[in-house]
């Protein structure tokens, strides 16, 4: 399997399960309403505020790799679009899912020369870095959401 497949199946499999780890985003996620998910654990971010953390990168990694300017910025990246209901929730979800499965099927598309390019400008390091450190990123943020769900609220 070349890189750029094995990528991908890293982002399918932190969102959807089958990873070594045997933790994912959609079991993680399954039995969680939006009361529980917007829910304040003083002093750590609520399991909404991380999905929509982890949805921020894959987006700004989608827009970049199509072609578009490197826009995110850390500051903005916990802005949570107020969820004022399931519909909401729901909505947050199905987008975090949706742009990784984008993600992914842009990273299977990737060409070498591509994947081992830059990024954006060079101090970002190369396509494969990014990609490298988004699944990173969503393992270590849903190893949170996680032990979230066992914390009782503040």
């Amino acid at each position: 399997m070349d890189i750029q497949k094995q990528l991908a199946l890293h982002i399918r499999q932190v969102f959807n399960g089958g990873n070594w780890t045997d933790s994912n985003l959609s079991d993680a996620l399954r039995d969680i309403g939006w009361e529980e998910a917007v829910k304040a654990r003083t002093p750590m971010h609520s399991i909404a505020e991380l999905v929509y953390h982890i949805q921020y990168y894959f987006v700004a990694i989608v827009g970049r790799l199509e072609g578009g300017p490197l826009d995110a910025k850390d500051r903005f990246s916990f802005d949570l679009p107020p969820i004022n209901g399931e519909r909401d929730w729901e909505t947050l979800r199905n987008k975090a899912f949706e742009v990784a499965e984008r993600l992914a099927a842009i990273v299977e598309a990737l060409p070498d020369e591509r994947l081992h390019g830059n990024f954006d400008e060079e101090k970002y390091g190369s396509v494969l870095r990014n990609i490298l450190g988004v699944i990173e990123h969503t393992h270590y943020h849903l190893g949170q959401i996680v032990l979230l769900k066992k914390r009782p609220s503040a």
